[in-house]
């Protein structure tokens, strides 16, 4: 797990500073559901505001949507107006979810973080984590859901914005990947035909093709400046933090004799990214230094 968030934070590095356009939506699902967990412990108080002396469930909710670029009115009844509806079985990460504690009015509310769980301010444990499932309680008080703000991916990567983008080169990610792990050369390895001593990174290229965390293919080429596709990332990913191989996912680009797959299985296994809003994974699409945040955020 430690180096899991070494190699967050050594990845992190790599995001260059942008301004954060002015919408309507927050910026993304893993950064509202980031900001939310900062909070877990903080104690519930009826008609509390505060995320360090008290807060109750609307007023949370309403908190972490306005530190996401998002408002919301102040009571669970209000928030229960507001969006789209949404049904159970449908449910992406950043849903407004209720439940009616209290006779037949909608009295609580929670924010949706995915694997039927939901992050909220209990009346018991303060700021916390519950499954909307949970047969003792939850699951029978269960009102309903409401989207009232947008994502382009549901998990980890969010869908190109009006913001400066870089994506992430080979050379790039297999620097950051073997400092952070403290690999080092073996020798075992022979140069690529397109890197030598001369190369950036080239010890770092070599040591991670070593450690079997990359590979030139049948080219003999690395291609260091080249970026990585969302496929290419889902191997890395898999083979530097050693995640099982899956068949889960069923995204409508990936088909079962794809390369990548199971990789791209493992990913979703690991609720790494469940994809795009429109069913599929991007096979093809290129990892923005800004999106390798979150894969790796979810790793943690």
């Amino acid at each position: 797990m430690k180096l899991k968030r070494l190699l967050a934070f050594g990845i992190a590095s790599l995001v260059i500073s942008t301004s954060v356009p002015s919408m309507a939506s927050a910026n993304s699902a893993t950064d509202l559901i980031d900001t939310a967990k900062n909070y877990i412990g903080t104690p519930y108080r009826y008609g509390g505001t505060s995320l360090k002396s008290g807060i109750d469930c609307s007023a949370y909710t309403q908190v972490i949507f306005k530190k996401n670029g998002k408002s919301l009115p102040r009571t669970a009844a209000q928030q229960f107006n507001q969006g789209k509806a949404v049904s159970k079985s449908n449910l992406t990460t950043g849903d407004l979810v209720f439940f009616k504690t209290s006779g037949s009015r909608i009295s609580h509310v929670g924010i949706y973080i995915g694997s039927s769980k939901f992050i909220h301010a209990s009346t018991s444990k303060g700021v916390t984590i519950s499954s909307i499932n949970d047969p003792y309680y939850w699951k029978s008080r269960y009102a309903g859901a409401k989207r009232t703000a947008t994502f382009g991916e549901t998990a980890v990567a969010s869908k190109p914005a009006a913001q400066t983008v870089r994506y992430a080169t080979r050379g790039e990610v297999a620097n950051i990947v073997v400092k952070t792990l403290g690999l080092h050369r073996d020798y075992s390895a022979k140069d690529y035909t397109d890197v030598n001593s001369k190369t950036s990174y080239y010890n770092e290229i070599m040591a991670a093709t070593e450690a079997g965390i990359f590979n030139g293919g049948n080219s003999g080429r690395f291609n260091p400046n080249d970026s990585l596709t969302r496929s290419q990332m889902a191997l890395v990913l898999t083979k530097a933090f050693d995640l099982p191989m899956s068949t889960e996912g069923n995204f409508k680009d990936v088909p079962a004799d794809y390369y990548a797959a199971k990789h791209i299985g493992a990913l979703y296994a690991n609720d790494v990214t469940k994809g795009y809003t429109n069913g599929n994974f991007g096979v093809d699409d290129k990892v923005k230094i800004q999106d390798m945040q979150r894969f790796l955020d979810r790793l943690k």
